[in-house]
């Protein structure tokens, strides 16, 4: 055994693909005294059994940005270490099966196209010209991705491991980390074990690489990682005659995917319904271990498989294969540095594609440690996302259950998943279940979506085209434009900061001015040091010592990270008080009658104007009313003690009755808002974005003197914009908008749509993206022809830069 060192900068816990790749590219960074534990062999978890599939396109412009990088990285690792990783660019094909998955392939090939992925759709016949073993039998279309490939994932952690050996990493094996030092917010350093051998190691920081054991390494070291292993299955036949390299094949809508191995032929499988393993713990001697074998499971899947690849019939089974994977709760792995602590850093949970991820995430967590920021946008991935309860194991083994069946379930708009479903409630919730409402999660929050009319099915049908919601959403955006509506903004993070430095800590970390008087309300950015958004909130001053942060439900933990850990020395009380209030929005242009009708205070606009708040009576209870919106319309946000909700609401509703009062969802929500051009965080907004050019420079305040990303805005300033945000309608009223459809300028891909909806009352699909303009005014910019890409079709589209609904934003402040 190699001889542990009693010091290092840094433990990196796990020795599989993924704690190999980090390794190797601190070192590559110039990192001395790296040390890495494995508790047992190198990639003895489940990198050794992975299938090798190395794909180039992510949901999403950075996780395809990091797996082009992962190809990029494996092509030439041999020639850099002189080990072997077998990674050949073969290609691969998906097929559909149903008119609903071409239109997702395809849709997902325009989107290819906006990322820089070189993509093809193909029709039935193409693809059998390209896999000739293939029946075509029912098959609608598919997608062909030249550069896509496989490799030996073993070899590429071996050879990610001596590459970190070669710049001065001690890679250390049969090393289990059996404890995990802290003082308050920081690790000092992990116990381990060898054998009879034990010992302490202290460290500057610690990277849980840990994969499958992951969640229980987190535990140790104080730290939530959600995830829980389920069972992959696949098989190897025998050997086929004749057989040659072939692209990667991937079908779906049939739960399996294929790859040539050595004249063999693999099949794997991700079923609808996994089986989790190890509910009471990982065996403490797994090594290189099978799980036993169960035919029953995978057998609809081969059967379907001899139909679809009739070779296989007389091929016969060589290996059947049955090995554990971790995923975590929404199928996105974990990365970054732990909410919980600071010098914990996290890379586990691939959901099976770990070795298409690794080098790219390695990447992206080395040079966030390196530089103290994230290199670009890691939202999809940042482990902050994760809620505390989602670490809860009963919680994990109902949702693996679902998330493995995901990767190749059909990704249709507003899909919700089905498991470990009615955790999180706001008070309202029973009140609009009986109403009709049809519930989304997120964050574990149960939401109300859209509502289902008397004697319609309060369910989704999920499609690409328009969903059976799509009428009842547009009867909830009507009633909010031309009357009122009621909806459920309990979800909402709702922090508190007070204390007698709040008003100059908020000053230090946001771009608005918050010496403001009581009640006011600052609709703000919390910036980065390059200018980039980190939260989008408003802050409403309540006292001379305290502020209320609302911030969005799903980036409430990353919010308040945030916060905590640049409080630094000033004198705050930093607490989530997000259970504690219900919050109602009642927007629309009757939106202050109704108010009058429950309550004696005063809603005029000399008392009560647009971006204050006011303490009330209401009903028989107490509330406190916030004067914004985010749908574009005369309206209050609603906040009432969480005893007092359901007699909030009910007299609400009572009294609404009498106006036609609308309940409405948060779909309806996101396509006023998008008519609006208001932004989305994580869609329209993110770390990489800067303020400016996401046209929110109003919110900025550059007359204060010191608050961070002050010196990016003024430099961006003085140097001019690169790119403007830009708000598009289609021309043609039919097609539908989700995220990420191309965008054209003079029929050139210039982007992507951040994020898409329908706009009701305009009467078309509507988007927003980013748009290059280095050196141009905005009039030269809207001057040119924009067209966006819809499944492969170019529709033109008319681009502002100011909302399309109510550009003076006067409906919101009569």
């Amino acid at each position: 055994m190699a001889q542990v060192p009693a010091h290092a900068r840094v433990v990196i816990i796990g020795g599989g693909v993924i704690g190999c790749s980090v390794a190797y590219h601190l070192t590559k960074l110039g990192w001395k005294d790296v040390v890495l534990l494995e508790r047992k062999q190198l990639t003895s978890g489940t990198t050794w059994h992975a299938a090798g599939l190395i794909a180039q396109l992510r949901a999403t412009a950075n996780m395809t940005k990091l797996a082009k990088y992962s190809q990029e990285l494996y092509g030439n690792l041999e020639a850099e270490t002189g080990v072997a990783t077998g990674f050949k660019r073969c290609g691969s094909i998906t097929v559909a099966l149903s008119d609903e998955r071409r239109e997702e392939i395809f849709r997902q090939a325009a989107m290819a196209r906006a990322f820089g992925v070189d993509v093809e759709e193909i029709s039935p016949a193409e693809v059998k010209e390209r896999y000739a073993h293939l029946n075509i039998e029912g098959v609608t279309g598919g997608v062909y991705l030249d550069k896509d490939g496989q490799g030996d994932p073993a070899n590429i952690a071996l050879a990610l491991a001596k590459g970190a050996r070669m710049r001065g990493a001690q890679v250390i094996e049969r090393t289990a980390v059996t404890g995990i030092q802290k003082d308050g917010r920081r690790v000092t350093g992990v116990d381990w074990q060898s054998g009879e051998e034990s010992g302490h190691i202290t460290a500057d920081m610690v990277v849980n690489c840990a994969g499958m054991w992951g969640h229980d390494v987190g535990r140790m070291a104080g730290v939530n990682v959600p995830l829980h292993a389920c069972e992959h299955f696949y098989i190897v036949s025998e050997a086929i005659p004749n057989l040659t390299q072939m692209p990667v094949l991937r079908v779906p809508d049939e739960c399996a995917y294929y790859k040539e191995d050595a004249g063999k032929m693999l099949l794997g499988a991700f079923e609808p319904n996994a089986k989790p393993w190890a509910m009471n713990g990982i065996p403490k001697d797994f090594e290189f271990d099978q799980l036993p074998e169960d035919f029953d499971h995978f057998e609809p899947i081969l059967e379907a498989a001899i139909e679809r690849m009739p070779m296989l019939a007389e091929a016969g089974i060589h290996t059947f294969f049955n090995g554990p994977e971790s995923f975590t709760p929404d199928d996105a792995y974990h990365l970054g540095l732990a909410p919980e602590m600071d010098n914990v850093w996290v890379a586990a949970g691939f959901n099976s594609i770990g070795i298409q991820s690794a080098g790219g995430a390695g990447m992206a967590l080395a040079q966030w440690m390196d530089e103290g920021q994230k290199p670009f946008d890691l939202g999809d991935v940042d482990i902050s996302r994760m809620q505390p309860f989602q670490g809860n194991k009963t919680y994990l083994f109902e949702r693996s259950k679902e998330t493995l069946g995901l990767l190749y379930a059909d990704h249709f708009p507003y899909r919700q998943k089905a498991t470990a479903r009615g955790i999180r409630r706001t008070p309202f919730h029973a009140h609009l279940l009986e109403r009709g409402a049809v519930m989304g999660e997120l964050a574990g929050w149960e939401r109300a979506n859209w509502f289902a009319r008397e004697g319609q099915t309060p369910e989704y049908a999920y499609s690409w085209q328009r969903q059976n919601f799509f009428d009842n959403v547009a009867e909830e955006h009507r009633a909010v434009r031309s009357n009122v509506g009621m909806y459920d903004m309990s979800s909402f993070g709702k922090i508190r900061v007070e204390g007698p430095d709040a008003e100059a800590f908020l000053n230090y970390i946001g771009g608005g001015n918050y010496t403001v008087a009581n009640g006011k309300i600052v609709y703000t950015q919390f910036l980065n040091h390059r200018g980039g958004i980190e939260a989008d909130v408003t802050v409403t001053r309540l006292s001379e010592t305290a502020y209320l942060v609302v911030t969005p439900a799903a980036t409430r933990l990353a919010d308040e990270t945030w916060m905590r850990r640049h409080q630094g020395d000033f004198n705050v009380v930093i607490t989530d008080v997000t259970a504690g209030e219900g919050v109602l929005a009642v927007m629309g242009p009757n939106a202050r009658k109704l108010l009058q009708a429950v309550s004696p205070a005063d809603f005029s606009n000399a008392v009560n104007p647009f971006g204050t708040a006011q303490e009330i009576e209401i009903g028989m209870g107490l509330a406190r009313v916030h004067r914004v919106t985010y749908v574009g319309e005369l309206g209050w946000e609603i906040y009432m003690s969480a005893d007092q909700a359901a007699h909030v609401f009910e007299t609400l509703y009572e009294a609404g009755q009498e106006m036609d009062l609308k309940l409405c969802g948060m779909h309806m929500m996101d396509t006023c808002r998008i008519e609006k051009g208001f932004r989305h965080f994580g869609h329209d907004l993110t770390s990489e974005d800067h303020v400016l050019e996401a046209g929110l420079g109003f919110a900025v305040k550059t007359d204060k003197p010191d608050f961070i990303g002050r010196e990016a805005v003024l430099a961006k300033k003085e140097a001019g914009l690169e790119a403007r945000l830009v708000q598009f309608k289609l021309s043609d009223p039919e097609p539908l908008l989700y995220h990420n459809e191309p965008v054209l300028r003079n029929g050139e891909i210039v982007g992507y749509l951040s994020s898409g909806g329908y706009g009701h009352h305009l009467g078309a699909a509507m988007g927003m993206g980013y748009v290059p303009c280095k050196g141009e005014t905005a009039a030269e910019l809207l001057a040119s022809d924009f067209e966006i890409d819809v499944m492969g079709t170019r529709v033109r589209a008319e681009a502002s830069l100011k909302p399309f609904y109510d550009p003076k934003s006067e409906r919101v402040k009569v």
